[in-house]
């Protein structure tokens, strides 16, 4: 009688931002440390995040507040 193996979860994800990659997380002893793929991401660098939904809730942020600084009006004084 065979026994199933439990499958064992990853140690590493990629973070994607609208078919971009943002980074990639590793599973740490208390949590996912962040390692940037895009410098638009290179401040969450080395950062840790408690689960892998923080650091892409992050990333994202990073990017929303990016595209609409691009589609922001410019002031003319």
């Amino acid at each position: 009688m065979s026994q199933l193996q439990p499958q064992s979860q990853s140690n590493a994800y990629i973070i994607e931002i609208n078919d971009h990659a943002a980074g990639i997380i590793t599973r740490e002893e208390r949590g996912f440390r962040f390692f940037s793929s895009a410098r638009l991401f290179d401040s969450l660098e080395g950062r840790q995040f408690r689960s892998a939904r923080e650091a892409e809730r992050a990333a994202r942020a990073i990017f929303t507040e990016r595209s609409r600084r691009a589609h922001a009006p410019i002031l003319a004084f």
